[in-house]
């Protein structure tokens, strides 16, 4: 495959949470050439950083083929984690700074199967600061918040 046939995808993500934790949703939107695709979804008992996480897990999934992906979201928990600490995690055998199991250790390892055939750049953004991707992420995760009655 030449340089020119790499698909450039952008993915804008979000999560939320109604306690935390609580119920939770994520949205999330892929953009690919003219096409735009919207995801959303939720959780019964999670945490905000799952959906977060989520929201990034649910839209690499629909990429069937190797391609250039920016993922912008406003979780800086996600952001380090792929890009700063990561890596340490895996050679200390999945424990933290504090030598205590890192949370979440089921979503780290599948964002890392599902990014290790593309090239991801992470972003991180202000949340509620009127970017208009991120506020429509925003909206879809709440609207992804399981109604428990």
């Amino acid at each position: 495959m030449s340089e020119n046939d790499v698909q450039v995808v952008e993915i804008f993500c979000d999560g939320a949470c109604s306690g935390n934790p609580g119920p939770g949703g994520y949205g999330a939107i892929l953009r690919y050439g003219g096409h735009v695709k919207e995801l959303s979804g939720g959780a019964a008992d999670t945490t905000n950083n799952r959906m977060e996480m989520t929201a990034a897990i649910e839209a690499l999934r629909l990429l069937t083929r190797p391609c250039q992906i920016s993922i912008t979201t406003d979780s800086q928990y996600l952001v380090k984690g792929m890009t700063e600490w990561i890596a340490g995690w895996q050679r200390k055998g999945w424990r933290n700074s504090k030598k205590e199991p890192v949370l979440n250790k089921d979503l780290w390892e599948m964002l890392l199967t599902l990014t290790k055939t593309h090239t991801v750049q992470w972003k991180w953004v202000r949340g509620h600061a009127g970017h208009t991707e991120n506020e429509r992420c925003d909206q879809l995760a709440r609207e992804g918040i399981p109604v428990l009655r």
